[in-house]
């Protein structure tokens, strides 16, 4: 990965974290796009120890918000010759009904809107760079869902924040599938993923996981029972990234586009996130909900 720049979303923690570890042991230039720019710069300081590569940057990205994905798109285009890798890995999962600072409900905002404008703003230089990867990390929660509901698209009706967070999670196969038809011979190529099922910060939110749980001491317990459990069935952050990794570096996918990944290998995603013209309708959508078209 020597003289390539990788960005990856959400990379002060959990699998991001480790994934710019090994971009950074490639001799990648690795961009951290980070809420917290305090918690980002601490990550970025050990990876640099971690792996003698000085060339571990930080800057701000809040996937809340449009404008930041914006400042942080300009930033990036006006100082940055080129970008290989972009990875979108950051994400909520299971918070109450949050809006994003453009009043977009949080899950849907932060995990697919943010993203999709993301990637969008630095389609250019992806193809200037080309050959390129945009690797997306979805879920196999994308399967537990039937689809997404266009008709409350901003889930404004009896919001159930698992339902939500896996819409979300669809949205990410439906947009990765979409932007990979969009993107061929142009060099860049689009998947998707499922890193596992890790313990990692999304659960943060995860208090009102018990239905009727009253009280924080409850939702403690049942933040330990899931740590618990993933810590026996689940995957470390280390073993979690490594799909992402392989998605990012490995040569045998180099032309591989509009796929969907799980353990390392392509795997078949839900019957939703095969439909191509839910995935066509999305993309139009998002383009409106963004800004990119009136």
């Amino acid at each position: 990965m020597d003289g390539k720049t990788v960005i990856i979303t959400g990379a002060n923690t959990g699998i991001g974290k480790v994934t710019a570890r090994d971009m950074a042991q490639r001799g990648a230039r690795v961009i951290l796009a980070c809420r917290s720019l305090e918690k980002a710069e601490e990550a970025a300081k050990e990876i640099r120890s971690q792996t003698g590569n000085k060339n571990v940057v930080v800057h701000k990205l809040d996937l809340a918000s449009l404008t930041s994905v914006r400042q942080f798109a300009k930033v990036i285009n006006d100082a940055e010759p080129r970008l290989d890798v972009l990875i979108n890995n950051a994400g909520v999962m299971g918070c109450p009904r949050w809006e994003t600072e453009d009043g977009f409900e949080m899950q849907f905002g932060v995990n697919h809107l943010g993203h999709f404008l993301l990637t969008n703003l630095l389609l250019d230089l992806l193809k200037k760079s080309a050959p390129s990867r945009v690797v997306t990390v979805s879920s196999l929660g994308h399967a537990f869902t039937s689809g997404i509901d266009f008709d409350d698209i901003n889930y404004e009706k009896d919001y159930d924040k698992g339902e939500s967070y896996r819409r979300s999670k669809l949205a990410n196969v439906l947009f990765s599938g979409e932007l990979a038809r969009r993107l061929e011979g142009t060099g860049v190529t689009s998947n998707s993923l499922h890193p596992g099922v890790i313990y990692t910060e999304l659960h943060r939110y995860q208090e009102e996981l018990i239905h009727g749980a009253e009280g924080a001491q409850l939702s403690k317990v049942a933040n330990k029972v899931i740590e618990g459990f993933v810590g026996i069935f689940g995957k470390t952050w280390e073993e979690g990234a490594q799909t992402t990794i392989c998605c990012a570096v490995a040569e045998e996918w180099q032309n591989t586009t509009g796929l969907y990944f799980s353990d390392c290998v392509p795997k078949e995603p839900s019957a939703a996130g095969m439909d191509d013209e839910a995935a066509a309708r999305l993309w139009d959508v998002s383009e409106r909900m963004v800004g990119l078209k009136s």
